[in-house]
């Protein structure tokens, strides 16, 4: 767990370091984030996950069982571009979904608004009301860290650490208009899902405001809440940050979500040199989808799914 005391040396690695990370699994993205369909891909970025004994199927898919496959729409930043295969194949086994992701890395909320145009980093093709309209899905889920450094030009410059009280104001009121654009494009059936994000060292209450403003849209305009970034904080503290948690039960009957298992624990985040990201594959120039086995993708892309098949029982 880090100490408060280490926050500072971190405040400037994160400096130092924030373009090449948030450049390379994360932001910003250049264009070279192609939407991916799963059903109709060829080979997955990443292996398929090892096969459950019958007892685990059986308690992992009968409570999922639905009359209906949905249809599942997933938009985001950095942190979807590398969860994006592994939640459409949890989606896919579990559910039966069909699944379409658009993530672009750098973007936040405002990128994918209609009316941004060049300030934006997703393409008009590619903005959620045009794919809503285009893909019709039951659902569309948000995953967005919240581009707190201005990445994005469509921001404005609006930064978390200079101008906090209008950067909260900026993004709650993004927050109403994607729903918004969301909910009209789709004629009022697509639901929402706000996915909450997990502890940032950095700014630790900034992810907190940012989860309180998705939590509150949704209980405006009847969305849900999946909490996946609970799933990579420790039990006692939601908002501490930690690089590795205890392994669960999958993850030890399961050796490869297990990086420590002689000590029980399993690494959330590749060692020191990326507090952002759960992909354990060294980040590249190109974003992409992680292309191993990890963890916290793994955590999370569960918590997505079964809040989906909750709300489909």
């Amino acid at each position: 767990m880090r100490k408060r005391t280490g926050t500072r040396s971190l405040w400037g690695a994160g400096v130092l370091t924030g373009v090449l990370l948030l450049g390379a699994c994360g932001d910003p993205g250049a264009g070279d984030a192609a939407p991916a369909d799963l059903p109709e891909a060829s080979t997955p970025a990443t292996p398929p996950e090892p096969s459950a004994t019958p007892r685990e199927r059986a308690a992992r898919d009968a409570p999922d069982k639905s009359s209906r496959a949905p249809k599942v729409l997933y938009l985001g930043d950095s942190l979807a571009m590398e969860n994006q295969v592994v939640l459409g194949q949890q989606l896919k086994s579990r559910l039966g979904a069909r699944y379409r992701s658009a993530p672009y890395s750098g973007t936040t909320l405002c990128d994918y608004l209609d009316g941004t145009g060049e300030d934006s980093l997703v393409p008009d093709k590619d903005k959620a009301a045009a794919l809503v309209r285009a893909q019709r899905p039951d659902y569309v889920v948000l995953q967005f860290w919240g581009n707190a450094w201005g990445y994005t030009p469509c921001m404005k410059g609006i930064t978390y650490d200079k101008r906090r009280a209008e950067y909260l104001d900026r993004y709650a009121a993004d927050a109403r208009r994607l729903a918004a654009q969301i909910r009209g494009a789709g004629g009022g059936r697509a639901r929402v899902v706000w996915v909450l994000q997990g502890p940032d060292p950095i700014t630790p209450d900034r992810v907190r405001r940012v989860n309180a403003i998705y939590q509150a849209q949704a209980r405006a305009t009847g969305g849900l809440v999946a909490d996946a970034g609970r799933t990579v904080a420790p039990g006692a503290d939601r908002y501490t940050w930690v690089e590795k948690l205890p392994c669960t039960a999958y993850e030890r009957a399961h050796p490869e979500y297990c990086t420590e298992p002689g000590a029980g624990l399993t690494a959330l985040h590749r060692e020191k040199d990326d507090y952002l990201h759960f992909c354990l594959a060294p980040t590249t120039a190109k974003s992409r989808p992680c292309p191993v086995r990890s963890p916290g993708i793994r955590r999370m892309a569960e918590a997505v799914t079964s809040r989906v098949a909750s709300d489909l029982r």
